[in-house]
């Protein structure tokens, strides 16, 4: 069975290739993002496997389809760049990888939260230039403060314990609250109390049609002055120019990115040597408070080894039985 991968960078090849020994698989990768143009590259190919700036849209599904493809592998946990229902319509089953490593992202998160609020990221730059100054750097306690996580899927709840551990206060908004999350002590509220009350906020939450820019213009001016905005999940889950506003007038006090909703042109290429052609983007790096990381939250090696390895045993299920271990619910 052959399976192109796109998307496709020196790690994908190491776990990929690794987790594919002796399961009887052709690996073929593309360094190209998966849209209609590259889609060509799949001629003769029995399954895609593609990452989360892929575009799998109804037209790049069809191309698929024509060209014999059967199988989109997802090595990713979202799917919301992917055509559900065109995949369904051209008889292609689409999986992806539920779980990895919640610790990988929890753990990312906590680091944006306190790389913010002791400016560690200023005081490296600082440091390096001679200067020791400690004007501008004060920080404050986690202790005692009050953490608002939306949504506690395994995420949220690896982050929680990890809250409660530095003495937080930790509320949490998610329709579906988890009997674990509970017992560490943490409080289901309502999502305005959850905004008025928390000094950091924290999105867990996937990307759907109820949560596309669920922080905005409004969201931000239910917050306290000053509050810590960090976002892991899924880049268009806040507006950017409502939090671009929200920096201005200083309600957001500090801002900690490591998504974006325009990250499918910049996030995961070396542009160093070029202009960053995205004006929203470009406008966030001025704010000394705000700090983006390039999609990395899930870059550890377990995460990877764990990715590698569902998504070889969702290829190879496919092969034997005509159906993924873990399929991505098609719509109704």
């Amino acid at each position: 069975m052959r399976v192109d991968v796109f998307s496709a960078k020196p790690h994908d090849r190491s776990f990929l290739s690794h987790a594919a020994e002796g399961k009887g698989l052709e690996l073929r990768y593309h360094e190209a993002r998966l849209n209609k143009d590259a889609a060509r590259l799949a001629e003769g190919a029995d399954a895609v496997c593609a990452f989360v700036n892929d575009e799998l849209d109804a037209e790049v599904i069809a191309n698929l389809a024509a060209m014999g493809v059967r199988m989109i592998a997802l090595r990713s946990a979202g799917f919301n760049h992917v055509d559900l229902a065109a995949a369904r319509a051209a008889g292609i089953a689409v999986a992806r990888v539920p779980a990895y490593s919640p610790h990988a992202v929890a753990e990312h998160t906590v680091a944006l939260m306190l790389a913010l609020n002791r400016n560690i990221h200023r005081a490296y730059n600082r440091v390096r230039e001679g200067n020791f100054a400690l004007d501008g750097l004060m920080g404050f306690d986690m202790n005692g403060k009050v953490v608002g996580i939306v949504g506690t899927g395994l995420i949220g709840t690896v982050l929680a314990r990890i809250l409660r551990g530095f003495g937080c206060e930790v509320l949490a908004f998610d329709p579906q609250p988890r009997a674990e999350c509970e017992a560490l002590g943490v409080v289901y509220v309502q999502m305005d109390e959850l905004l008025e009350c928390s000094d950091i906020v924290t999105l867990q939450c996937p990307l759907t049609p109820a949560t596309h820019h669920l922080i905005d213009d409004e969201a931000i001016a239910a917050m306290k002055p000053g509050v810590m905005l960090i976002n892991t999940s899924r880049g268009a889950v806040i507006d950017t120019r409502a939090v671009i506003r929200g920096l201005k007038t200083e309600r957001i006090g500090a801002l900690g990115l490591d998504v974006y909703e325009e990250e499918g042109d910049l996030f995961f290429e070396d542009l160093s040597a070029k202009h960053i052609p995205d004006d929203v983007f470009a406008r966030l790096l001025t704010f000394p408070n705000v700090l983006v990381t390039g999609h990395q939250g899930f870059f550890t090696q377990e995460a990877l080894q764990a990715i590698a390895a569902t998504t070889i045993a969702n290829v190879t299920a496919f092969r034997q039985d005509g159906a993924p271990l873990h399929p991505v619910p098609r719509p109704d």
